[in-house]
């Protein structure tokens, strides 16, 4: 089986955005205005409306702020608390206030990878999600909203300075439970953790696909999908970007793991790239 088929942004955009990523006062101000504007926002900042509103994005769980600048967002579980600096906006809806965090693509490969394009995150409300490398708690902060209180995130982190970053966060949200363990050895948190619906994994280091394979083989139900950040530099130097991912690919085949969509991050991260697939895929009559 081939290596499935890399989607290339537009080619413009990504050169706008090279360009953008030379400028540090532009790359800030892009961090900002993470949506393209809508014509209906257009027109609010042409006739000087401060009427804002949030739409539901394709992906169950997120949504797109329109406002003076648009936005990706998640439904704040805990209002009134902001996890890493991020801006809170409220918006009433049918006569109920709702608060929404500011989800930064330059911060998030997740965000990243939604404001690219990816056709499935997997990761939706009530899902059970085993997140590898969740630092301190950024990106893990915004799948604990996506999934809500019915769902599950177990944040795995190895340095002990990040993990109390994350062990503060998961004591304001209920539905992380934080792991601070080396990824490369599930079998030391297996008591920790039940089986899962989808893997994210962003641990950039060079045996990483191994590392995904080995928790996908002890805690992901067949059937579940995964999701792998892969950073070209942290695996190999001397190759180009491209045969680094083509390498990674084959690597997760051999595991059971099957790649079906693979995305780069241009213009939010420099030769980063996230595959999505699924593993031990479930006849098609088992799916029905």
């Amino acid at each position: 089986m081939g290596a499935p088929r890399l989607e290339q942004p537009n080619r413009e955009r990504v050169a706008n955005g090279y360009a953008r990523w030379n400028n540090e006062t532009q790359v800030k101000k892009l961090a900002q205005v993470q949506t393209r504007p809508s014509e209906k926002s257009k027109n609010r900042r042409r006739k000087g409306v401060t009427t804002v509103s949030v739409e539901p994005h394709r992906h169950e769980g997120v949504f797109i702020y329109r406002g003076a600048e648009d936005a990706l967002v998640t439904l704040n579980m805990v209002p009134g608390q902001s996890v890493y600096g991020e801006r809170r906006v409220t918006v009433t809806e049918g006569g109920v206030k709702q608060e929404y965090r500011t989800w930064n693509p330059f911060r998030s490969k997740l965000a990243a990878a939604i404001l690219g394009g990816v056709d499935q995150i997997h990761i939706k409300p009530k899902s059970k999600v085993l997140y590898l490398g969740a630092a301190s708690g950024t990106t893990v902060s915004h799948v604990s909203d996506i999934i809500g209180p019915d769902g599950l995130v177990y944040a795995v982190e190895f340095s002990h300075r990040a993990g109390r970053d994350l062990v503060n966060v998961a004591k304001k949200r209920t539905n992380i439970i934080p792991v601070l363990e080396d990824a490369r050895h599930p079998l030391k948190y297996r008591m920790l953790i039940g089986m899962v619906d989808v893997i994210f994994a962003d641990v950039a280091q060079p045996d990483q696909s191994r590392i995904v394979a080995l928790n996908a083989h002890t805690f992901l139900r067949n059937g579940g999908h995964f999701l792998i950040s892969i950073k070209a530099n942290c695996i190999d130097s001397t190759a180009s970007a491209e045969a680094v991912f083509a390498s990674e690919v084959r690597k997760l085949q051999q595991e059971n793991l099957k790649p079906q969509e693979q995305l780069t991050l241009e213009p939010y991260e420099r030769d980063h790239a996230v595959v999505v697939g699924v593993y031990r895929p479930l006849p098609k009559s088992a799916n029905k």
